[in-house]
């Protein structure tokens, strides 16, 4: 049976979501290519709000596509017969409120359910319910106008809500402070202070569902030590060319890294994973990054439960060093959403 599936793609909010999102589907779209058992369509969304259904995602055959409205592009989806959506937006409404427009459609699609997107985005709320289910995380604030931070130094000020890294400083100085805060609240209204875990390590899990079983994929580490990366920016993630594309710095091999299974770390990074995917309501996959202390225990940052499908996206290359392909991958997450039948891994 062909599918038809409809990639969503770009960002209701700016230019960086968009093409960030467009990085991500581009590659996913290429990597699924397989007429025998896929259709694909892509809906683009502008920062404007509008809709367009281009054949690619170049640049010529968006600007080219034609807008449309909300309603319009509702209408031609529901006449598209759309089996299953991959989402590929990654700013707040794309997160949510698009991917709660899907479930009002009645049409099924991959990863989590727009509650569980807003939880994950909200440092605050999602470390809260993680270390109410037992997983450790470090001790930490909302930041309050005019009251100094009760968290001890060293720490980490970030903004509680914003994803890449973007605001995130380790302050260790006092006189470091106020700039630290005003680096994160050019990302978002709140800042979250946390207690600096040293290192150690930073890793991070990603959880596939299975038959009702939560299945571990093997850790990517990153390249952190405490002289001289003690903690991942927004450097560390994504940058642009000099012509002024989107690239993943963090797939560089000298920052990033399978860890074998039989790491001594493993093992407890999988139990805290599995709790916190339980306790955040997750579905189909999760992923939960890590701060890993010099004893060796994991202590919960964030999760960031994405897959966007692409081989270079990272629970792809975990499931890649798992030896379960792309296409097996996505097969599965068919499965897991009812739209196969048959299971799709051994």
């Amino acid at each position: 049976m062909v599918l038809t599936v409809l990639q969503l793609v770009g960002s209701a909010v700016d230019d960086f979501h968009a093409d960030l999102s467009r990085l991500y589907a581009r590659d996913s779209i290429a990597a699924l290519d397989d007429p025998q058992r896929y259709r694909t369509l892509i809906a683009y969304v502008s920062p404007d709000g509008s809709w367009r259904f281009p054949a690619t995602l170049d640049d010529a055959a968006i600007s080219t596509t034609p807008p449309r409205s909300l309603a319009d592009a509702v209408a031609s989806i529901q006449a598209a017969h759309v089996d299953v959506v991959v989402p590929q937006m990654f700013c707040a409404p794309g997160m949510t409120a698009y991917r709660a427009l899907f479930d009002v459609m009645g049409l099924p699609y991959l990863g989590n359910p727009p509650d569980v997107m807003a939880i994950a985005a909200d440092k605050v709320r999602a470390r809260s319910i993680v270390a109410g289910a037992g997983v450790p995380v470090p001790a930490g604030e909302v930041l309050q106008p005019g009251r100094p931070s009760e968290v001890a130094l060293p720490v980490v000020v970030k903004p509680a809500a914003s994803d890449n890294s973007h605001g995130v400083s380790l302050v260790e100085d006092p006189a470091a402070m106020d700039a630290a805060v005003a680096a994160a609240s050019a990302h978002g209204d709140r800042v979250l202070v946390e207690a600096y875990i040293p290192l150690g390590r930073e890793v991070r899990c990603g959880v596939l569902e299975r038959d009702g079983e939560l299945v571990c994929l093997p850790l990517e580490e990153y390249a952190v030590d405490a002289a001289n990366k003690p903690i991942r920016t927004a450097a560390d993630k994504l940058a642009r060319t000099a012509g002024g594309d989107l690239h993943l710095v963090a797939k560089d091999v000298t920052r990033a890294w399978i860890v074998p299974v039989d790491d001594p770390v493993t093992a407890a990074v999988w139990d805290a994973a599995r709790t916190a995917h339980r306790a955040l309501a997750g579905r189909h996959y999760g992923l939960f990054d890590f701060r890993i202390d010099p004893e060796g225990h994991p202590w919960f940052l964030e999760a960031g439960p994405y897959c966007s499908f692409a081989p270079s996206s990272v629970i792809a290359t975990m499931a890649a060093a798992a030896g379960i392909s792309l296409a097996e991958l996505f097969e599965n997450m068919l499965c897991e959403a009812g739209i196969r039948t048959a299971p799709c891994l051994t």
